[in-house]
């Protein structure tokens, strides 16, 4: 292991599987793209105290290639809280299926708006 360290939470842990490859064999971008969105989804969810939507990605940059069979974790951290909306930076690390050293693999900014039963923004719950 690196002496380095994933920033925030670990909101969602899985593998990467032979059917997530692109034509170079590695992990296609749009799965990994994905599996942040997800972890980012259940980071708002819970600071939202609700339902929550994905209203955009500021920025996603793939630092190296994943694996297939590599454990992907993703952390995160909320980088800014507004009156309906929330930022939240995802770290995503890998640990090789050799049980190689954990790397960073990707990060990127996300941004939620808390929505109501007819899906309309309502107030974020602000932490005490």
């Amino acid at each position: 292991m690196t002496d380095v360290k994933p920033h925030g939470e670990l909101a969602l842990q899985t593998f990467s599987m032979p059917k997530d490859t692109n034509a170079n064999g590695d992990i296609f971008g749009g799965w990994l793209v994905s599996q942040m969105d997800i972890a980012a989804g259940i980071c708002s969810k819970r600071e939202c105290q609700g339902r929550s939507v994905t209203v955009s990605i500021k920025s996603v940059n793939f630092i190296k290639p994943v694996g297939v069979g590599d454990v992907v974790s993703c952390y995160t951290s909320v980088q800014r809280r507004g009156r309906t909306s929330i930022e939240i930076a995802v770290e995503v690390w890998t640990i090789p299926f050799d049980r190689g050293a954990t790397s960073k693999v990707g990060d990127g900014l996300f941004v939620f708006v808390a929505i109501d039963e007819n899906g309309r923004p309502r107030e974020i719950p602000q932490p005490e």
